[in-house]
């Protein structure tokens, strides 16, 4: 595995990649003390840290990055439906439940949602709360908060 960090108006991001697939971005409040790989910058990482570059410059609206997240068959399929949501769109959680044809798995899809490995490149953060709350996030509220203002969403 390899990593680079990348300050942000969100805090300092880890991004990890196994060389071929971004596999992780992980917030500085949540980087495990002692990472696996090393730091070194690899093609997939130079992508990302440009991409996100892009995003936060508001020059960027959708991610192009090779990607693999590793889960279970239904927070794969709860990511990939966040990766649905438009930018600047907001969803509930209760419209994945039933995107997914499960409208009972609405805490599921909470605790899904916030084990989403590649935040930001699979908008975790466009996920509210059915009574249009900003619910937790693993960044953090202000961060999502910062995203969130970022794409005009609130």
């Amino acid at each position: 595995m390899n990593y680079q960090y990348l300050d942000s108006p969100v805090g300092r991001l880890r991004l990890v990649s196994d060389g071929q697939h971004l596999t992780a971005i992980e917030w500085q409040n949540l980087q495990p003390a002692e990472p696996a790989g090393e730091e070194r910058r690899d093609p997939v990482l130079a992508a990302c840290a440009r991409q996100l570059g892009e995003y936060f410059a508001g020059e960027r609206r959708n991610f192009d990055l090779p990607l693999s997240a590793a889960g279970t068959a239904f927070q794969r399929s709860v990511w990939a439906a966040l990766a649905t949501i438009p930018y600047g769109e907001l969803r509930s959680y209760r419209d994945i439940a039933c995107a997914l044809d499960k409208p009972k798995a609405v805490r599921a899809v909470g605790a899904a949602n916030g084990r989403n490995p590649l935040p930001i490149v699979v908008p975790c953060h466009r996920v509210i709360g059915s009574d249009g709350s900003l619910t937790g996030f693993a960044g953090g509220l202000e961060a999502k908060k910062i995203l969130l203002r970022l794409e005009g969403a609130i």
